[in-house]
């Protein structure tokens, strides 16, 4: 059976997101239509799936990292900011995004939050495990 570290990252979030919309597990807030992910992106994001895929990278990065605190998060989602002539700095990404996400996935059983952060719950390995044996299969 092959888990998360046996699949390629990309296809792993790609059948994530396209779970975690068709069931319902997570939804797009209204205000998630005009947000920026962070104060390094000049623009919303193209993408109308935006949410569900940042929610399946968000719920990998905990099963490979857990516990995982939204500080980490928001530096690993953060990048640099274009400041013109000047030389370009390092911004974090929205805390706001990562926690409501966070919460959802927490709501639904997906992950659980302890002390020291968020951690995957069995139920949320046993989900990314499902997925990751199928892509496995299909490969």
């Amino acid at each position: 059976m092959a888990t998360v570290y046996d699949v390629a990252a990309d296809r792993l979030i790609a059948e994530t997101a396209k779970g975690l919309k068709e069931d319902q597990k997570i939804e797009m807030p209204e205000w998630a239509n005009y947000v920026k992910t962070g104060a390094h992106k000049e623009r919303k994001p193209d993408n109308e799936d935006w949410w569900y895929i940042r929610g399946a990278s968000l719920l990998r990065r905990i099963y490979m990292e857990g516990p995982v605190g939204v500080e980490r998060l928001r530096t690993f989602y953060g990048g640099s900011k274009n400041r013109g002539r000047r030389p370009d700095q390092f911004r974090k990404a929205s805390g706001k995004v990562i926690r409501t996400l966070l919460k959802q996935l927490d709501d639904k059983g997906l992950t659980t939050r302890e002390k020291t952060g968020r951690k995957i719950s069995s139920k949320g390995q046993s989900y990314l495990d499902k997925i990751s044996s199928q892509i496995s299969q299909a490969t």
